[in-house]
Formats: structure tokens, C-alpha cells, sequence
């Protein structure tokens, strides 16, 4: 055998179908996509339209549930806390949702505000907050700070 000799194997290769090129080839005219309509027209897809099969967000289970009354909370990190102190943006004695607010450091209040214990705390810090993590009032009590939160109320 010689590499000139290669051959694909009898029906292994079959012939594009040339579609929309006269009446001849077979799918001439409309080009097999029908009479008008959307679905005649180039570059439309019906999304999640399987052909009348039941689609596939519709075979899939639904799970879970969506609480109505569900509380969503802004959060901050210590880290940009202490951030913001070091910047004199805040005062690290007083640290309420109000001063977190205006000092740019939440944009919106929310239900709330929850601080994270994400970074460092140097100073001592007295913060007054709707939430926090047991280790961001950890961290703020062993730089000899408070953090209170409304829960603790």
C-alpha cells in the first residue's frame, strides 16, 4: 500500500447537501424551511421550544422555596472598617449604621447591616450594628474594641 492508494472506506464520506440552489437539488425555492413565518426567517431560534417536545425546564423538578419575609443585609468586612478609621472617614469610638452610611462605606442600609470578620482591626473599635459573625465580635473584643449588635439587645 502506498499513501497515494489511502482511500476512505465505501460510505464513509457522504456529500453536503447544497440547500437553496435551484429546483433541481431536491431542497430548491425555500431552501426546505416552509412558507413564511418566524421560523422561515434567518437567525431566529425559539428559545427553550423543543419542537413541541415537552422542554427541558419543564421536565426538570422544581425545588426549594423562596421565603417571601426573607431579610437581606448589607455587609461590611472589619478590614474596611479599620480602613476607613485609618482614613479618618470614621470615628473608631462611635460606629453606627448611620455613620457607615454617610461615611460611603454602605451604600444602602437594606434590613440591616452585618459586618464580616473578613481583615484586621488594630484599634479598638465601639461598633453598633443590626448583625455581625461571632468571629468579627471575637476580633473586635481582642483589639480591646465593642461591637454590639441588635440581636444581643
Amino acid at each position: 500500500m502506498k499513501l497515494n492508494e489511502l482511500r476512505d472506506n465505501p460510505g464513509a464520506t457522504k456529500r453536503k447537501q447544497r440547500i437553496a440552489r435551484g429546483p433541481g437539488s431536491g431542497r430548491g425555492k425555500m431552501g426546505g424551511r416552509g412558507i413564511k413565518g418566524q421560523k422561515s426567517r434567518s437567525g431566529v431560534a425559539i428559545n427553550g421550544y423543543e419542537g413541541g417536545q415537552m422542554p427541558l425546564y419543564q421536565r426538570l423538578p422544581k425545588r426549594g422555596f423562596t421565603k417571601p419575609n426573607r431579610l437581606s443585609y448589607a455587609v461590611v468586612n472589619l478590614g474596611l472598617i479599620q480602613k476607613f478609621v485609618d482614613a479618618g472617614k470614621l470615628d473608631a469610638g462611635n460606629i453606627t449604621e448611620e455613620t457607615l452610611v454617610t461615611s460611603g462605606l454602605v451604600r444602602r442600609k437594606l434590613d440591616g447591616i452585618r459586618v464580616l470578620a473578613k481583615g484586621e482591626t488594630t484599634g479598638a473599635l465601639t461598633i453598633t450594628v443590626t448583625g455581625a459573625s461571632k468571629s468579627a465580635v471575637e476580633a473586635v473584643e481582642k483589639a480591646g474594641g465593642k461591637l454590639t449588635t441588635a440581636a444581643a439587645e
